[in-house]
């Protein structure tokens, strides 16, 4: 099989290979990134590949790709680990398991504490805030999570105010208060603002609040407890009442959080269930001794890595859980901080969580087969998972049979309905102005965010939404259809811009009769194009389809699945529409941020500019030689100008 399908320079490469640790990285014709391994010795590893016959199986198909092998010795097999991961993490494989990159996690900042030697002193200002934080760290603040989602954060900082009233308000409200706010009123807030508590008090209060935070919640209801006997002995009352009340409520908050005092203060739980070609990893964190709540992670490409990674001698007969828990363990912690203490529903490689700790520079354990309360976190999330993973196998057999659905109505090919792509486009306007064209896109069973695109339309008269429609058309296809016309018949290279299976306009005749002329023009296939027309009344569920070859309108159903999808999308093109167009109104009714972002723009400059046009709007609607007339504004930076307003 080597010697009829690879090159001589290839199979040359893997024989000189050197018996050590290391990653290898396996790429097609088009440079596209396949697979990336590691191996304790790469020369037996890589060698494997390409010795037997795979026959028509996964690793078969993808080892008959490969045209290009790269290699980077490491010193350990740890170090490899690491590397291996970076790598999928970074550069996507094909044929690896693939957990993708989440929105970083939300934190809790208490602002302006100085940090010494892990544990705070008095604060670095008066009177600190609490606040939600997503976004990187810094010294000058202390930082507690991360969390699991926005909600555990919010829920945190409430509980913070309940017991200890700290202050939520920004600087610039909180310098200018002359009265307490609301907060203060519903005892949420112990009034710094107007100096109704002492800054060595709030410091207390600050103290106090960290250490729930850090779970030191016995420790801490022993100090508040002495402090309120000094105070009543010294006959302060009032405050000797204050902490009462404080510890009332720690106590009220303790039971209703179930916070274990005696388990582990900070811990990740994660459990991992596979089911029906699809697998989840769910993510419980505890910090401070809260179990803050779950997070579920699907990593895709599973079916794929898989079949690549069963011929891995030193591997077979892992199971698939242990695998997919092992790749998020891998890719997951690359920047996201670690507990010392993982408790986890498979036992993984001993090598993996060794590699982990010389990563951070500490002991992390892992903990398999739980006892007492770490045993009940870890059913608890294997339940989570199971949950999860239901839901996830309902909705995507729901799209799948949606997408089939819409195939057999349309009479499209069955035989590749997960590469079935829809692009479907809407027009939106503000009474005629910021008119914007939006292009969204369907495919693999879902809607693919990332290639969603906006247009902004110009040089046409205000609300002719025909005109906008065949300005967008062409701009989105005439690359194209230019490179079909390149490839003179011959296949598409990958990345080149590809025609998709169906173009959804929204409304009838009209705007098909336009599309139809854009697309005759260019010379593409006119059977793509498909309008979704309101039907009588305009009432949801009576869309018909019009198509522009001339095939007879189409009533689906309002219970039929294709419509269904086509709904969907059509929604989905009208809601980033309207976005797209508030974005923009917000930017021209504000564009003076705009104005200041520009290099070489200072307050001047932006001043003569507001004042010869009449405000932003007229400094938008400028030409270059319009905005090179303001005393000032060279014609580089008219243009700078002129760019960042369009």
């Amino acid at each position: 099989m080597s010697s009829s399908v690879h090159s001589s320079e290839l199979l040359a490469q893997v024989a000189t290979l050197p018996a050590l640790p290391g990653v290898y990285r396996y790429f097609d014709a088009a440079n596209t990134l396949l697979y990336v391994g590691k191996a304790r010795n790469l020369k037996r590893r890589v060698s494997s590949y390409f010795q037997k016959d795979h026959g028509g199986t996964r690793i078969g198909h993808m080892v008959s790709k490969i045209t290009k092998l790269e290699t980077t010795v490491v010193r350990s097999e740890a170090e490899a680990l690491l590397l291996e991961n970076n790598l999928i993490k970074t550069q996507h494989p094909k044929y690896n398991i693939l957990f993708r990159d989440d929105k970083s996690y939300p934190y809790l900042k208490i602002t302006g504490v100085a940090e010494l030697d892990g544990r705070s002193e008095l604060p670095g200002q008066q009177f600190p805030r609490i606040a939600y934080y997503r976004g990187g760290t810094d010294k000058k603040h202390r930082y507690f999570g991360p969390y699991p989602s926005a909600w555990a954060v919010k829920e945190s900082i409430q509980l913070l105010q309940k017991v200890f009233r700290l202050r939520t308000c920004e600087d610039t409200v909180f310098a200018n208060r002359s009265r307490p706010c609301l907060l203060f009123q519903i005892k949420r807030c112990s009034g710094p603002c107007v100096d109704l508590i002492s800054p060595q008090d709030y410091a207390a209060d600050v103290r106090n609040a960290e250490a729930m935070l850090r779970g030191e919640t016995q420790a801490l209801l022993k100090d508040m407890e002495q402090r309120m006997m000094k105070y009543a002995q010294e006959m302060e009352y009032e405050k000797a009442a204050e902490i009462r009340n404080q510890m009332s409520a720690l106590a009220a908050v303790l039971h209703q959080q179930a916070i274990e005092t005696d388990s582990d203060k900070d811990a990740d739980i994660l459990a991992v269930k596979v089911q029906g070609g699809r697998a989840c990893v769910n993510l419980a964190m505890v910090r401070g001794g809260r179990h803050l709540g779950d997070r579920a992670y699907f990593p895709s490409q599973l079916d794929d890595a898989m079949g690549v990674y069963e011929s891995e001698d030193d591997v077979q007969g892992q199971s698939v859980e242990v695998r997919v828990l092992e790749a998020f363990l891998a890719q997951h912690y690359i920047d996201v901080p670690i507990p010392q203490v993982l408790v986890l529903s498979e036992s993984v490689d001993a090598l993996l969580i060794k590699a982990l700790s010389e990563q951070v520079g500490y002991k992390i354990a892992a903990v398999h087969q739980p006892r007492e309360q770490r045993r009940i976190w870890l059913e608890m999330a294997l339940q989570n998972a199971s949950i999860q993973l239901a839901r996830l196998l309902a909705e995507e057999g729901s799209q799948h049979a949606r997408t089939r659905a819409l195939a057999e109505a349309l009479d499209l090919p069955q035989e590749r309905l997960d590469e079935l792509a829809i692009e479907c486009f809407d027009i939106s306007h503000t009474a005629g102005e910021n008119t914007q064209a939006s292009c969204v896109v369907f495919r693999q069973h879902k809607m693919q965010n990332s290639e969603y695109r906006r247009f902004n339309i110009t040089g046409i008269t205000p609300g002719d939404d025909y005109a906008a429609m065949r300005q967008v058309l062409q701009r989105r296809y005439k690359p194209v259809a230019d490179a079909l016309q390149a490839a003179d018949g011959v296949e598409l290279e990958v990345g080149a811009p590809q025609l998709p299976d169906l173009v959804l306009v929204d409304g009838g005749k009209g705007q098909v009769s336009m599309a139809r002329e854009v697309f005759a023009e260019l010379g593409l296939d006119i059977s793509r194009i498909v309008g979704v027309e309101k039907g009588e009344g305009r009432k949801v569920g009576l869309e018909e389809l019009v198509f522009a070859d001339g095939r007879a309108k189409v009533y689906l159903g309002y219970d039929s699945a294709a419509l269904m999808l086509i709904a969907q999308i059509r929604d989905e093109a009208h809601r980033f529409a309207i976005t797209g167009m508030r974005a923009q109104r917000a930017k021209v009714r504000t564009g003076q941020s705009s104005l200041e972002e520009i290099p070489g723009v200072g307050p001047k400059r932006r001043a003569r500019l507001l004042q010869r046009f009449g405000g932003v709007r007229g400094v938008s609607n400028a030409s270059v030689e319009d905005l090179m007339t303001v005393d000032g504004i060279s014609a580089s930076l008219a243009e700078d100008i002129y760019k960042v307003l369009h």
